[in-house]
């Protein structure tokens, strides 16, 4: 089971140096990720179900998984993730490809529909119909990556007789992963997704989820091209070697480790530690 670290891009992590110095610390440990959080605003004063203070530093994303691109050599760069129906499919698109090239072949799009509707408001972005455009969104990104003369035809998004290079490196084109734990969600992610991540999970509620995935397995079609669908977990603060054997035993692939942590030497002692559960996971 592999590791990966959430959060390189909000808090502590905002700090450019913190982030280089974690995620190299990362990287020099064996973990073979790094995963960044998303939110453009938040409300203020802070209201369920916002995840955060609105002073919470949060980095663009993007932004911030370039600067680490070159500070690191191996480590893949994941959005974890973009909210997908805020953004223009075109121009994420051409940042994402953006950020392919200039880490070699690294990168990784986790996206997903978005909850918060005050940030949906402030960014001028109808909260209605999100599921729909989010999936549009990902047809519309496959179809500029992949196709010799892009073109795309939908509600949300239409395009002919363009074109943008450079594409990515990874052909077809970069990875998308779908969080979510919602019905919509696993649909999205059995039909459209290379991976699945789920965050702040235990064992049994990522068992539940891999049991909706089945579910949604047996109502949707997933294409072949798609290949095995990829299971990364976010596992609650604590996780141990036992949690992290069950998590294996339950056919996770990954545990992205929650790096939402007040300090620095928090962050290097949580990346020096979960050897033992790599360990317990390969048994």
């Amino acid at each position: 089971m592999k590791l990966g670290l959430f959060g390189i891009n909000l808090g502590v992590c905002a700090q450019p140096d913190v982030a280089r110095r974690v995620a190299q610390a990362a990287e020099a440990a064996g973990f073979d990720s790094v995963w960044t959080g998303e939110h453009v605003v938040l409300p203020d004063p802070r209201v369920p179900p916002s995840p955060a203070a609105p002073q919470t530093p949060f980095l663009d994303p993007l932004v911030a998984l370039s600067y680490l691109a070159g500070a690191t050599q191996r480590l893949r760069l994941a959005t974890g993730i973009v909210i997908l129906p805020q953004r223009n499919p075109l121009v994420l698109a051409k940042e994402v490809a953006t950020l392919d090239v200039l880490s070699g072949g690294r990168a990784v799009l986790g996206v997903g529909a978005g909850y918060l509707h005050q940030e949906f408001a402030a960014l001028g972005v109808p909260f209605e119909r999100r599921g729909a455009r989010t999936d549009e969104y990902i047809d519309a990104m496959r179809a500029l990556w992949s196709q010799e003369k892009p073109s795309f035809a939908g509600e949300f998004a239409s395009f002919a007789g363009i074109d943008a290079q450079p594409r990515p490196v990874q052909r077809p084109g970069v990875p998308i992963v779908v969080g979510g734990t919602s019905p919509g969600a696993l649909r999205r992610a059995v039909a459209r997704g290379n991976g699945w991540y789920g965050f702040a999970l235990d064992p049994a509620a990522t068992a539940r989820c891999l049991e909706g995935l089945a579910k949604a397995a047996a109502e949707v079609e997933r294409p072949a091209s798609l290949g095995r669908l990829e299971i990364t977990i976010t596992p609650l603060p604590g996780c141990d070697a036992a949690a992290a054997r069950a998590y294996a035993d339950l056919g996770v692939d990954r545990l992205a480790l929650l790096g939402m942590l007040p300090g620095e030497r928090d962050l290097l002692a949580l990346i020096e530690g979960p050897g033992a559960l790599a360990e317990a996971a390969a048994r």
